[in-house]
Order: structure tokens, then C-alpha cells, then sequence
């Protein structure tokens, strides 16, 4: 390592527009694409995409489900070396490049098919998701009223079976708001039936669809618009929209929780949660579902991660932010565990049952469990408006990126002037297909298929797309190339832990995961309704149609490549573009000069062919004609320019 530590800031005549905390000059170091407006709109708005729902309604649930307190050690082992190598490996790959989810595979392009496999699975992701959410502003909007709807049972769509918790307390032990047996008599909770019977209006099978619920339509189409208004400037706008959607949520956790842990029984679901059952880390599964949540948490493998990094300044520290971003989205899971079981556990108490009784995951807990149990609080209205506004900027946080995903991949593939000066039209597009997609999922059998997506199009496929990626990176491209890269941005080369969590341990574990996800599987069920055979064929097509991307373009590319031969033309296909590497012509040092381009046959990125003299020496013109343009850019706006992308 230089002498140069990884924490450590260059000289700002070494980092020329490098991202330095409180540095003066407010134009985009790439006028073309654009930038963030400072170091800290990135570090939030990946804070936010990595910070989701699952942080609320899956971390703790797994937590108490694989040991409580002894769960944290299997969790925090992945993600020392598997989440923040991970995270690392695809920031510093993006911010490289300067490139989206497709672009930056110009560093092999026999594998651009993996960059093809990330976008489908950030659609699958974003039509639901963004579904997700709209429910949530549906909660939201049914909070504002003296008494809250999920109350009490005589509302038109409850049933004889229901029995509410309110101005009830059982010590004998029986249960009220979760499904149970009451005197020999199954019994529901009212927000349960709210759930079932008033929002979704669900149907009795997958296949039928019914009407659309023209409520949750109604909370889509605003959702959609929320997120279009949001992103219609790129990263201008959304990164200064997470200053708020990043750091509220985070007040309203501290909110719920110092109201969660004044209550009586709090401390009893607070130790449910963490207390230690050491036996269980010997069990494969606990280490399973550790290794699973880090890598679907922080949101490997989904194009995010690169996405927003590619819109960093060249000598970002993007080793100190994977940390800090990889740390604070674990630590928010945990901070959130005692949010949610402090609640449960007040709940558990007033019930006269056990806390296991009440916990619940996923939309279970979101829109039944927790809801019922805030009905309970005094001014239920306040804390269940609180606790929905928390879940919609949770969501929108990740799906902000999910949707700039979509978008930066389709400008960076044309790359024209026109579609880079009409970005906005390329979201409202992409936004209305999203919107439309989505409305399926609203209609009465929506929360079957919502949950189909969510099972099968985001899961095994991540693993095999970043095991890939790995791949690639480390053995095609080759690690020595891709370490002195880091080393040519940063100032340092990536720390020896992290080369060989990229080279062996982080692979290992993909694979681990890849394999305990196969053993595990069952086939998917929702309460006691049994998914159809036909049905789960379509989940594995929705799996299998982002993995089918890599093999397909890579015959592809290798069909199409030069030579006359299939290993001379694979050859050809996996070395990298002749435009690999820094997109700015001030960065193109070293091997990437022009210079060492045109006199360096063979070079050490294998590139073949290179511009001609003649036209470096007019991209050269045109680069001093755009920097006298970005003089009047203080103002964060950017200009177009006709240089090329790289």
C-alpha cells in the first residue's frame, strides 16, 4: 500500500474536481452525463436504496426466528466478508467507468448480457415494489380519522369470526388479534380482516384476477407520479429530495422507539429478540438466512449500486463510503428490530400470550400485526400516520434508484446528444410502462402475483448474476488490472482483505448462498392458499428470464466478434472495448493515455484498436471548447457538449 492511507484525502491539485468535503466549486466534473451536487447526496441516496422495507419487516423476524442475539454473529461474519466487498466491488466499478449497469461492461462485452440481466431484475423489483408502496399511502391516507378502521369488528367486511384487542385483555392466554382458536372457534383480527377483506378484496385463486381495486389504483398512480417528480432532473433532483426521504425515517424509528420501549411488556419482546440461543449457530440454516439477508439487503447484483456510483466524481472515496453505507444499513435493521418488538411485545403483554404469538413478517407484519398492535397506543391515528409515512420513504428511497437504473442503462446505450438533453422524457416513459405493469397487481388475486415476483424474480438470479460479475472482473478482465484501476482513482490500492474477499471468500460465499437457496426451497404459499403448479412455472420463467440474458448475449457477441476461428473470436469477445476506462480525457492517465494506446500493442487491457490521431487530437479541441462552457455551470446545471461518450 502507498503511503497514502484508504481514508485519506490527496492534494486538491493531485484530485483537480475530486469530491472533497466542502469544496468551493459547485460545476459537474462531467458536464455531459452530470454529477452529484456533493459527496453527501450520494452517500444518502445510496443509504436509502440500501435501507428498504425488508430493514422493518424481514431483519427482525429472521433475527428471533435463528436465535436471537446469537443471529447477530452469523449476520455481522457476512457482512464483513461478503456485504461490504460486495458493495465495494460494485461502487469502485461504476465510478470507474462512469457508466450504468450496461456501459460499464464494456470491460468485457461477451458478458454486457449480466448488465441485460440486472436491468430485468430492477423491473421485476420496481413494478412491485413501487405496489408496495402505494398500499402503504393507502394505510396512510385511511390513518388520517379519529379511529383508526382496523378497530373494532362491526364494520360492513367483517365476519362473525372476528375479535378485536381493544378494551380486551385475555391473561388466560387465548388469542384475539391473530389468527387463532377462541372456545373451540377459529377467530381473526380485525386489522386481518381490514387487510383481506376491505383492501386487498382478495380473490380465491391466482388465476382469478377480478376487478381492479380502484383505491390502491388510485395510491399507485400517485406513487408513480411521487417517484417521476422526484427523479425528472436525474441525480439533481432526487439527490436533493434524500436529504428528507433518507434521514426522516430514521426520526421516526427513534420516535416509535422511545414510545415502544415506555410500555408495559416492551422489555419482554425487546429480550425475545435478542436474547442468545448459542446452539443454533451450529444449524446451517441460521448461517443461510444471515448470508441471504446481507446480500438481498444491501442490494447487490439489482445495477443500483453502480447506477448511483456512476454519477460520482473520478476520485470519490468510494472505499470509505461502501463501509460507511454497508454499516449503517445493517445497523438500521438491528435499531429497527427493537423498534417492532418493543411494540410486539406491549401487544403480547396485553394479550396474555407469548411474543412469538404476535411476530410476523413481511406484509403480515406491516399491514396486519404491527397496525393491530398500534391499536392499542393512545392517539393510534398519530403513531400509525408516523409509522406508514416511515414505510412509504423507505420505499421510495430504493425505488428511486431502482427507477434511475432503468433509465441511466437506456441513455448511456443510445448516448446521443438528444437523449441525454431529453433524460426526462426517457423517465416518463419509463415510469408510465412501470405504472402499467403494476396495475395487474391491483386487482383482487394482485397480492398472489406480488408476492410471485418478489419470491422468484429477486432471488437465486442475484446470486447467479453477481457470482458472475465476480467473475468477470477477477478472471477475465483480471484481478491485477482491476486493482490497479482502484489504485488509479482512489490513490490506493484496494486493501488486501478486500482482494481476497474479491478473488476467493466472496464467490465462495455467493455459491454457498446459491446452494442453501436451492436445498431450501418450498414451493411458495400465502397463509394456507397453495400456488398453483402453473403459477410457480411462471415464477421460474421470471427467475430464469434475467440469468438467460448472459448466455444469450454472450453467443451472441462471440458470433458477431472478429476472427475466423470460435476461440479466436471469444478472444475477441471478452477483451475489453477500446474505449474502456475513465470517461473524462483528464483521467485517461497511464495505460489508458491515448499515447500508451497508440504505441502499446498488446497492452495490458488487451485493447486492439484505437481512435486515430487525428480524431484524439479533435476530441482534445472539443474538451477545451466544453470547459470553457462549464464556466456559467456553478449553478449545478449541466450542459451538452459534442464529445463523445467514452
Amino acid at each position: 500500500m502507498t503511503k497514502e492511507g484508504p481514508f485519506s484525502w490527496r492534494p486538491r491539485s493531485t484530485f483537480q474536481n475530486g469530491a472533497v468535503p466542502g469544496e468551493p466549486v459547485k460545476k459537474d466534473e462531467n458536464t455531459r452525463r452530470g454529477n452529484w451536487g456533493n459527496q453527501i447526496e450520494f452517500v444518502l441516496t445510496s443509504v436509502g436504496y440500501a435501507v428498504g422495507l425488508g430493514n422493518v419487516w424481514r431483519f427482525p423476524y429472521l433475527c428471533y426466528r435463528n436465535g436471537g442475539g446469537a443471529f447477530m454473529f452469523p449476520y455481522f461474519i457476512m457482512l464483513v466478508f461478503c456485504g461490504i466487498p460486495l458493495f465495494f466491488l460494485e461502487l469502485s466499478f461504476g465510478q470507474f467507468a462512469s457508466l450504468g449497469c450496461l456501459g460499464v461492461w464494456k470491460v468485457s462485452p461477451m458478458f454486457k448480457g449480466v448488465g441485460y440481466g440486472m436491468m430485468v431484475v430492477s423491473t421485476y423489483i420496481g413494478i412491485y415494489y413501487n405496489v408496495v408502496i402505494c398500499i402503504a399511502f393507502y394505510y396512510f391516507f385511511m390513518s388520517m380519522t379519529n379511529l383508526l378502521p382496523w378497530t373494532y369488528c362491526n364494520n360492513p367486511w367483517n365476519t362473525p369470526d372476528c375479535s378485536g384487542v381493544v378494551g380486551t385483555s385475555r391473561p388466560n392466554g387465548s388469542l384475539a388479534n391473530v389468527t387463532g382458536m377462541v372456545n373451540g372457534t377459529k377467530r381473526t383480527s380485525p386489522s386481518e380482516e381490514y387487510w383481506r377483506n376491505y383492501v386487498l378484496n382478495i380473490s380465491d385463486d391466482i388465476g382469478n384476477f377480478g376487478e381492479v381495486r380502484l383505491p390502491i389504483l388510485g395510491c399507485l398512480a400517485v406513487s408513480w407520479v411521487v417517484v417521476f417528480l422526484c427523479l425528472i432532473r436525474g441525480v439533481k433532483s432526487s439527490g436533493k429530495v434524500v436529504y428528507f426521504t433518507a434521514t426522516f425515517p430514521y426520526v421516526v424509528l427513534t420516535i416509535l422507539f422511545v414510545r415502544g420501549i415506555t410500555l408495559e411488556g416492551a422489555i419482554d419482546g425487546i429480550k425475545y429478540y435478542l436474547t442468545p440461543q448459542w446452539k443454533m449457530i451450529l444449524d446451517a440454516k441460521v448461517w443461510g438466512d444471515a448470508a441471504s439477508q446481507i446480500f438481498y439487503s444491501l442490494g447487490c447484483a439489482w445495477g443500483g449500486l453502480i447506477t448511483m456510483a456512476s454519477y460520482n466524481k473520478f476520485h470519490n472515496n468510494c472505499y470509505r463510503d461502501s463501509i460507511i453505507i454497508s454499516i449503517t444499513n445493517c445497523a438500521t435493521s438491528v435499531y429497527a428490530g427493537f423498534v417492532i418488538f418493543s411494540i410486539l411485545g406491549f401487544m403480547a403483554h396485553h394479550l396474555g400470550v407469548d411474543v412469538s404469538a404476535v411476530a410476523d413478517h413481511g406484509p403480515g407484519l406491516a399491514f396486519v400485526a404491527y397496525p393491530e398492535a398500534l391499536t392499542l397506543l393512545p392517539i393510534s391515528p398519530l403513531w400509525s400516520l408516523l409509522f406508514f409515512f416511515m414505510l412509504i420513504l423507505l420505499g421510495l428511497g430504493t425505488q428511486f434508484c431502482l427507477l434511475e437504473t432503468l433509465v441511466t442503462a437506456i441513455v448511456d446505450e443510445i448516448g446521443t446528444d438528444w437523449i441525454i438533453k431529453h433524460k426526462t422524457l426517457v423517465t416518463l416513459g419509463v415510469a408510465i410502462v412501470g405504472f402499467l405493469l403494476g396495475v395487474p397487481l391491483t386487482t383482487r388475486a394482485g397480492i398472489y402475483w406480488l408476492l410471485l415476483m418478489d419470491n422468484y424474480a429477486a432471488s437465486f438470479s442475484l446470486v447467479i448474476i453477481s457470482c458472475i460479475m465476480c467473475i468477470c472482473i477477477m478472471y477475465v478482465y483480471g484481478h491485477r488490472n482491476y486493482f490497479k484501476d482502484v489504485e488509479m482513482m482512489l490513490g490506493f490500492p484496494p486493501p488486501f482483505f478486500f482482494r481476497m474477499c474479491w478473488r476467493f471468500i466472496s464467490p465462495v460465499i455467493i455459491t454457498f448462498i446459491l446452494i442453501f437457496t436451492v436445498i431450501q426451497y418450498k414451493p411458495i404459499t400465502y397463509n394456507k392458499y397453495i400456488y398453483p403448479g402453473w403459477s410457480l412455472v411462471i415464477g421460474f420463467c421470471m427467475a430464469l428470464s434475467s440469468v438467460i440474458c448472459i448466455p444469450l448475449y454472450g453467443l451472441y457477441k462471440i458470433a458477431t466478434s472478429e476472427g475466423s476461428t470460435f476461440s479466436e473470436r471469444l478472444k475477441s469477445a471478452v477483451k475489453p472495448h477500446w474505449s474502456w476506462g475513465p470517461a473524462l480525457q483528464e483521467h485517461r492517465v497511464g495505460r489508458y493515455a491515448p499515447s500508451s494506446l497508440l504505441g502499446a500493442p498488446g497492452s495490458d487491457i488487451g485493447v486492439e484498436a484505437c481512435p486515430f490521431k487525428e480524431e484524439l487530437k479533435e476530441e482534445e479541441k472539443e474538451k477545451r471548447d466544453e470547459i470553457s462552457l462549464t464556466i456559467q455551470g456553478s449553478n449545478g446545471s449541466t450542459h451538452t457538449s459534442p464529445l463523445p461518450m467514452a
